[in-house]
């Protein structure tokens, strides 16, 4: 099969003011980055519409090495939708450079299910990363500042909670000393950097409704304390005004275009594994304004993303997806069965069925919100028809609808069954249930999701843990949200544990209170949010032509 490269080369995308014409979408509303981007202003979420805006959550089994293609078969379905003649519009995360020059490369689909312009939209995009990561460095810049010249709020610079961030993965700068070099270069203190995707400003843009909202955000956001224990807010170093010029192109979602012309807006990019893990608010919103069918995904796995997903996101904004797609692969599975990454391709149904407890733990999971899932199976040209039956009859044994999916080699038409099954599964949705009450103390809040969600036997909180949790309740965060921080790998937080754990135990070292992003960040096993790179990082295969063309970036 030809690389996604050379199948991309196959199409001509279609002017992006057509696309967003063919949305109800109003020129006057469209900031144009060239042919094939656009952002489209928020002011178009308050014309007139007609659409149903029908939500569609796509999520997957644990992600494994092998990949899963959760938005491929996104893409895939969109696509199918659209060949079945519905009106359709998708709604996706940004790709981070981190991943995309390290481990796993371009994030933008695959085959002939992918987004174009795939090679701008891995690399730079609009801009929107590099207005979050400038925003949250402008106010680690401004405390620093306010340190050095007198100190008016008594900032503890011991107990400075805001870090800069980078959008590369940099394991060398994870623990830092600034302000070295004598008095002139401010007081010394440790700090450190996490990447842009486990930026509280990244998590409060995607979760913000409008400016005014990103704005009181960004005013209440918890940066340090003072010498005598209390919080400082962001909004007494009187910097918010100038973060949110900043991010005020970054607020508006962009809108590109599938192989097959089926419109999508690509923005925010928090991982799942640090963060809230959905695309913004905004983007989601304006998929369901412009169409009928407004298909959006959460990940890494459904445990992570999706749970986030509708115990943060819907929660929020009153969001309640009529269908839930839970997608898996045969490789996938044969991994959780207990194979190699290197033994793959071969057949293996024995090892598949091994493999299968993890994905019955995920339909658990999607019934845990009083959804039914469909399980859509992406397809591979190694995938043997008796893997295939068992992967079936696994679903047909849980009573949920299962459709194998070849729209990675076929686009939209590989993916129709998924489709008709899914615009089936939406005519019988039930409205969600959260899985747990915000009135819970949060470590009962933390015990219900590695229990109900995780698969795990207890909760154990280090010293420094507890010590977070009697903060959260002093201050009064303790009726948040939990996003909790965890190996993505693994329902467990051991990233080594593959298949379905049972029983184990999951340690909690610490508790961050996110008060801009309106949610507490705990934090699991030896999750890290700044990530480093792999010994052979996908940079080291990405080449620039003579043509000025962007090579090897899949």
């Amino acid at each position: 099969m030809p690389s996604d490269v050379e199948i991309a080369r196959q199409f001509k995308p279609r002017p992006i003011a057509q696309i967003a014409l063919s949305l109800g979408i109003d020129e006057d509303d469209l900031l144009l980055y060239g042919r094939e981007i656009a952002k489209v202003n928020l002011r178009a979420l308050g014309r007139p519409s007609a659409k149903k805006g029908r939500l569609v959550l796509v999520s997957a089994t644990t992600p494994t090495a092998a990949g899963e293609g959760k938005t491929t078969t996104t893409i895939g379905l969109g696509q199918a939708l659209a060949q079945l003649g519905e009106s359709v519009c998708l709604a996706l995360r940004e790709p981070s450079l981190g991943p995309c020059l390290g481990m796993k490369g371009g994030a933008t689909g695959g085959g002939y299910s992918q987004l174009l312009p795939a090679e701008r939209i891995n690399l730079h995009f609009t801009g929107d990363f590099h207005a979050v990561t400038s925003a949250n460095n402008l106010l680690s810049a401004i405390i620093d500042n306010h340190i050095y010249h007198g100190n008016e709020l008594r900032i503890d610079p011991r107990q400075i909670l805001w870090r800069r961030v980078m959008d590369l993965n940099d394991r060398s700068l994870r623990h830092i000393v600034v302000g070295l070099g004598g008095r002139g270069q401010g007081p010394p203190r440790e700090g450190g950097f996490d990447i842009t995707a486990a930026s509280e400003v990244m998590a409060m843009l995607c979760l913000a409704a409008d400016q005014q909202d990103l704005r009181q955000r960004l005013e209440r956001t918890l940066v340090a304390y003072s010498y005598e224990g209390e919080p400082i807010f962001a909004g007494q170093l009187g910097v918010t005004g100038a973060m949110l010029a900043l991010l005020r192109d970054a607020l508006h979602p962009n809108l590109v275009q599938t192989l097959e012309g089926v419109p999508a807006f690509v923005h925010g990019g928090p991982f799942a594994n640090i963060a809230h893990g959905c695309n913004s608010l905004a983007a989601t919103r304006m998929a369901m304004h412009h169409a009928d069918w407004a298909i959006t995904e959460a990940g890494f796995g459904f445990d992570l993303g999706a749970e986030k997903f509708f115990d943060i996101k819907c929660r929020l904004a009153g969001l309640d997806p009529e269908a839930v797609v839970l997608v898996t692969t045969a490789r996938a599975l044969k991994m959780h069965g207990g194979k190699k990454k290197t033994e793959l391709l071969d057949p293996d149904p024995a090892a598949l069925a091994q493999g299968l407890e993890n994905l019955d733990k995920h339909i658990e999971n999607v019934r845990r919100f009083n959804k039914q899932p469909v399980v859509a199976l992406n397809r591979f040209a190694g995938d043997s028809d008796a893997e295939i039956a068992l992967v079936a009859e696994r679903c047909a044994r849980h009573g949920v609808p299962f459709a194998p999916a070849s729209h990675h080699a076929e686009g939209g038409r590989g993916a129709l069954e998924l489709a008709r099954l899914v615009m089936a599964a939406a005519e019988g949705s039930r409205p969600y249930a959260p899985l747990y009450d915000l009135a819970l103390p949060v470590a009962e809040k933390v015990r219900v999701i590695c229990r109900e969600i995780y698969g795990a036997g207890d909760v154990a909180f280090t010293r420094q843990a507890e010590k977070d949790l009697r903060q959260v309740e002093r201050l009064g965060y303790a009726g948040l949200p939990v996003c909790v921080a965890k190996a993505p790998s693994s329902l467990s937080d051991d990233p080594a544990l593959h298949g379905r754990p049972r029983d184990f135990e999951v340690t909690v070292r610490g508790v961050d209170i996110n008060a801009g992003a309106g949610f507490l960040v705990v934090l699991t096993g030896d999750i890290l949010r700044m990530p480093g790179l792999p010994k052979s990082p996908a940079a080291e295969r990405i080449d620039l032509s003579a043509e000025g063309e962007i090579l090897g970036l899949e």
